[in-house]
């Protein structure tokens, strides 16, 4: 039985009794999470845990084959990642499927981009850059140029663009698996402040990481997977790195 939830409010996302199978392999069983406005939830466990599985259904990317998924009380059906999109989850996988030979702004407003006329696709250029910039600023992201090649950024700089993108998108749930893995020890604290921002907005925050010290830093509660199950929930104040490395390690206690 998984432990109970206290947070307050309607969630912006729920997940009841989420499963997904492979034949006769249970990648996930069952899994009951609720994601509330302006909360950052670590997702932790083992490699083969479930973790990406889990996520990969919320993102669209896979079709759950038991269980419902509710948006703000409604249940929806992703058959697809833009059907998460049109349900303002955004999902940011390692890779952060950004266009290098693209610069900032055009990364940002891909696929929003603004137009003086929708026929002949005339963009409004000068208008995306300001208004890149803006964005930019507001998230205290610093990149000197919205002109800038994003295949010549850093590490952080990348992650800080595709924040900007999900942002711009209006996403209300934001999901990051392994964030700062590449990142040097002043791009991950820029990160966490970022995400720590998008909390401060109201924004659902989903962050898969092996990282023990940012999950404790910028997350509210913490679910531990193994095997597939969620086996825990725990409030990251009334909790212990050394607890939840052993729930990962020996499973329930």
């Amino acid at each position: 039985m998984q432990h109970a939830e206290t947070t307050q409010g309607r969630p912006f996302l729920e997940a009841r009794n989420i499963g997904k199978r492979y034949g006769g392999l249970h990648a996930v069983r069952d899994v009951n999470l609720s994601i509330y406005p302006g909360e950052v939830i670590g997702i932790v466990g083992d490699n083969g845990a479930g973790k990406s599985t889990f996520i990969k259904m919320l993102a669209g990317d896979h079709e759950p084959t038991s269980g419902e998924l509710l948006i703000e009380g409604r249940p929806v059906r992703f058959s697809n990642p833009r059907d998460a999109k049109q349900a303002q989850i955004e999902t940011i996988y390692q890779d952060l499927a950004l266009c290098e030979n693209l610069s900032v702004m055009d990364n940002i407003f891909l696929g929003h981009e603004l137009t003086r006329n929708p026929v002949l696709r005339l963009l409004q250029r000068n208008k995306m850059h300001i208004e890149s910039r803006v964005l930019l600023d507001d998230l205290g992201i610093g990149i000197p140029s919205t002109h800038e090649l994003v295949v010549n950024l850093s590490g952080g700089q990348r992650q800080a663009t595709a924040l900007a993108r999900v942002a711009k998108a209006g996403a209300k749930l934001i999901i990051l698996d392994e964030p700062s893995a590449a990142l040097g020890v002043r791009e991950t604290r820029a990160l966490l402040d970022l995400i720590l921002r998008f909390r401060s907005q109201g924004k659902s925050i989903l962050v898969i990481s092996h990282e023990m010290r940012d999950v404790f830093e910028i997350t509210d509660r913490i679910a531990i997977f193994k095997r597939g199950e969620l086996i825990a929930i725990k409030r990251t104040k009334e909790t212990t790195p050394d607890e939840i490395v052993s729930l990962i390690i020996r499973g329930r206690q």
